[in-house]
């Protein structure tokens, strides 16, 4: 063999196959968050919708409320998540809100019904009256976010 010509290099089946299961964790591992990262890390702007919500969150109010959703979009008992933000009716009239991201992982919560909130990850649930574990791997409840009704419109306070 000449000197500027080299032999092909073999890969080990078991080398390829540890890159690929390593890549595939990393990724798995990133799709649940992380507990560092802090709640206001503007990943998302809390205007912007998840899938299958929508929402009026085009404007805002004469004293500086930021629009989330109508009133007649979150319905007793269950909710709508918005952004960054989970709006519950535990009660007719009495309307809550929450942060979107689970506290076990920073997952984003999906779903309202019978007044629980249901995060897809690892199936923790929190009340939706007071954002308080039900159940599930999440180890704090739910934190606050201030809305009032103003007129037909859930708005941030």
């Amino acid at each position: 063999m000449s000197g500027s010509q080299r032999e092909p290099r073999t890969v080990c089946r078991r080398t390829v196959v540890a890159a690929v299961g390593g890549a595939g964790l990393a990724v798995a591992l990133t799709a649940c968050g992380s507990d560092d990262e802090p709640s206001g890390s503007g990943k998302k702007d809390a205007g912007s919708t998840e899938a299958g919500t929508t929402g009026d969150t085009s404007g805002g109010t004469a004293d500086g409320g930021k629009v989330l959703a109508k009133v007649a979009d979150i319905p007793e008992g269950g909710g709508k998540v918005v952004g960054d933000v989970v709006i519950t009716q535990p009660v007719k009239g009495e309307f809550k809100a929450f942060s979107a991201k689970c506290t076990h992982q920073g997952c984003s919560v999906r779903s309202v019904a019978d007044n629980v909130i249901v995060c897809p990850c690892h199936d923790s649930r929190f009340d939706a009256s007071d954002g308080s574990v039900k159940g599930g791997p999440a180890p704090r409840p739910l934190p606050p976010t201030a809305v009032r009704q103003e007129g037909d419109s859930i708005v941030l306070a």
